[in-house]
């Protein structure tokens, strides 16, 4: 029942903007300080990738640390190196799917949602 609403990428910084199901006036924003690799997709494709066993899927569930992506596994071993240890954060709505790959760690917020959106 959810939807990625925006996204706003900054210097050393990413936000993302979740509509939150049944509340009008809030979004939930959830936001990384530091270096990401980001990608937005369509749920679909995601069921294409080979990353094993779907295991610690809960349904109705948004945010995940994954372990062991083909997502990660294919990002420069020098970015890695440089950055610090990266994880890999999917967060999953009924439309799209949001994959971070950061060394910092999800901060989540409830902001005001804009009028009109």
């Amino acid at each position: 029942m959810s939807d990625l609403a925006a996204f706003h990428w900054e210097t050393n910084s990413m936000k993302a903007d979740f509509i939150i199901p049944n509340d009008d006036s809030r979004l939930l924003r959830v936001e990384f300080d530091n270096q990401t690799i980001v990608r937005i997709l369509d749920e679909m494709p995601l069921s294409t990738e080979d990353d094993g066993p779907w295991v610690g899927l809960i349904p109705e569930h948004f945010a995940y640390r994954v372990d062991g992506s083909a997502f990660l596994a294919i990002q420069s071993q020098a970015w890695r190196e440089v950055v610090g240890n990266p994880s890999h954060y999917r967060f999953i709505t009924g439309w799209a799917c949001l994959d971070v790959i950061s060394s910092a760690s999800p901060k989540f917020d409830l902001i005001d949602r804009p009028i009109g959106s």
